[in-house]
């Protein structure tokens, strides 16, 4: 690592020049930092640590410290000493609705266990029977036993072990540094990646513009998905992902189209999933101030144990698919829970104190009258007890005590949801090494393009350590481990220093006269992106909602969002990435929906 100044007009730019930067600290990131440390020291690189740097915007933010879902299981090849696995057959499990390519499937597949035994030795605390094997339970579209989880907490666990992990190596992690763009150029082998400039979150001078130049020959892309685009959002409160950025600089994007969405808490943002809904809890809307309950599913099915064993399915069938909506299938629960509330302005909560309730005529919940993988599972679970929070107690205790820990008691109050995005399974275009179309750049975790479509719940984990695995080999064995020597880029340094202020300069020039502040363009592309490229989408409201997202896009540009300090700068630089990123998943859509789909 190499530091150094740049003045322009006035103003110091520091610059940092490593060999490789991490966009990301999540559990994805982690993990590269963590072996391209590894690899380099097996091949006799001298003070490996020194050439990399993680750099991340809010060290314990991010999906991986902060959300459940997929986050709370970890899907992996199977290890169960009496259920046999491969890793085509593994492959052919992601491929199965599209939307993921076989040789990255593949490649997933063969190097699923190096990824999570890496993790066990890291100390994620994956149980384990006495004879040490790592038996699994199916979750979502699973033909096998190849789910584990460390329980609510998992890809924290992860994130929090790889990082002491590559702390212990001696990695350094730039915090509280907000991506601004990247600095893009031509080279022999094509267009790459110069340098990267950041908004210094924690510089103390605040009258100042806080810019802050680094420059490398590798770029790991790890910064999770765009969640702050949606209203009704699962992703922790601030994850706005990398994309308008990664757009600018020319990375092709694949699937943009494909996301996943389902039911979810909305004051501690947290997916319902799992036992949450195998216990089968009364779920209920009310009016805006919280009064006139009313037992709205009973509009969807014909009765008590058609309702409740739906529900209980929605546990392991968590996400929204609308090939389950029909007959009056587990994806019902959903649409009814989107028209109780966006349509009809109502709010939904799950109450685990009571079971669920019916109409006149209706015959009370009882389990012995559930459809029989509901009864089956709770029997030989022995959740059999009267209440659902009962069952829940017995099933899965730090279900409960998570909620507890954000000052929601489930064993008092009920639960307010609503229907969530959660993850976006497409992302940006990458190879069997998990390099974009930019030279040099490569992109892991959520941003990558590589999930596919009804993919078993926590694949998306399994994917990120596999990708973190990949490039880091790659980058070892395959790209110059050299750092850019700063006193030769000088006059190249200065007009990339001269350029950024320039923008940000304009950006806060603009700002002092403009009428919209970024909250108020944020709101608008949430309530775009709920309403017309969330789960519910046609082909019209599509074209229309382009239209509108282009328009505010140009308004951005060209008239700036109103701040009226350095200070705001982020605030500013971030909605209009945003508009950008959900201009391009928009457009995506619409061509998806003109050829048919």
């Amino acid at each position: 690592m190499t530091q150094a100044q740049v003045a322009v007009e006035g103003a110091v730019v520091p610059v940092t020049a490593v060999n490789t930067v991490i966009v990301g600290a999540g559990a994805a990131g982690m993990s590269c930092a963590v072996q391209l440390v590894r690899f380099w020291r097996a091949r006799g690189v001298k003070d490996p640590h020194e050439k990399l740097l993680v750099v991340t915007a809010g060290l314990p933010l991010g999906a991986s410290r902060m959300s459940g879902s997929d986050k709370q299981t970890y899907y992996k090849m199977g290890t169960s000493p009496r259920v046999p696995d491969t890793a085509e057959d593994f492959a052919r499990t992601l491929t199965a609705f599209g939307c993921c390519h076989g040789d990255t499937a593949l490649v997933e597949g063969i190097g699923s266990l190096r990824g999570f035994y890496n993790l066990v030795e890291a100390g994620v605390p994956f149980p384990h029977d006495p004879t040490g094997a790592f038996i699994g339970y199916k979750t979502d579209h699973d033909p096998y036993e190849r789910a584990t989880s460390a329980g609510p907490k998992t890809s924290r666990f992860m994130s929090e072990c790889l990082q002491a992990e590559a702390e212990r190596l001696g990695v350094r992690i730039l915090d509280k540094h907000f991506l601004v763009r990247f600095f893009t150029e031509q080279a022999r082998d094509g267009r790459r990646i110069f340098a990267m400039a950041c908004l210094d979150l924690a510089a103390k001078d605040k009258g100042e513009i806080p810019a802050h130049l680094l420059v490398a020959e590798n770029w790991v892309l790890a910064a999770g998905g765009p969640g702050e685009i949606y209203q009704a959002s699962v992703y922790p409160r601030g994850q706005v992902g990398i994309h308008g950025p990664a757009f600018e600089a020319g990375l092709e994007a694949c699937n943009l189209t494909e996301s996943q969405f389902g039911l979810a808490s909305i004051q501690f943002r947290w997916n319902v999933s799992g036992t949450y809904m195998q216990v089968v809890p009364r779920i209920f809307s009310t009016d805006a101030e919280g009064n006139d309950e009313r037992d709205f599913l009973t509009e969807y099915f014909d009765d008590m144990p058609s309702m409740a064993t739906n529900i209980f399915l929605k546990g392991y069938q968590w996400p929204f698919d609308a090939q389950r909506i029909t007959e009056r299938r587990s994806s019902l629960v959903d649409v009814a829970v989107h028209q109780e509330t966006v349509v009809r302005g109502r709010r939904v909560w799950m109450d685990f104190l009571r079971n669920p309730a019916g109409p006149t005529g209706w015959a009370a919940f009882a389990i012995d009258a559930l459809g029989e993988e509901a009864r089956q599972y709770l029997r030989r679970t022995g959740a059999l007890q009267a209440t659902p929070i009962e069952r829940l107690r017995h099933m899965n205790p730090p279900a409960i005590e998570i909620y507890r820990e954000n000052g929601i008691d489930l064993t008092r109050q009920p639960l307010e949801i609503a229907l969530c995005a959660q993850h976006m399974n497409g992302g940006f275009a990458v190879n069997k090494w998990w390099e974009s179309n930019v030279k040099g750049t490569f992109v892991i975790g959520e941003m990558a393009g590589t999930h596919g479509v009804k993919r078993p719940g926590g694949s998306a984990l399994n994917a990120g350590q596999v990708g973190a695995q990949r490039a880091a080999e790659y980058i070892a064995n395959a790209r110059p481990d050299y750092v850019p020597k700063l006193s030769s880029l000088r006059s190249r340094l200065r007009e990339v220093a001269e350029e950024l202020l320039e923008d940000l300069r304009a950006t806060l020039a603009r700002g002092r006269k403009a009428k919209t502040p970024p909250e108020a363009a944020m709101r608008e592309i949430r309530q775009r992106m709920t309403r017309f490229g969330a789960h519910l989408r046609s082909r019209e409201g599509a074209v229309a909602a382009l239209a509108e997202a282009g328009r505010q896009y140009r308004a951005i540009c060209e008239e700036g969002l109103k701040i009226a300090s350095p200070a705001r700068l982020r605030d500013a630089v971030a909605a209009r990435q945003q508009c950008l990123t959900h201009l391009a998943i928009l457009k995506a859509i619409c061509v998806l929906l003109e050829r048919g789909a």
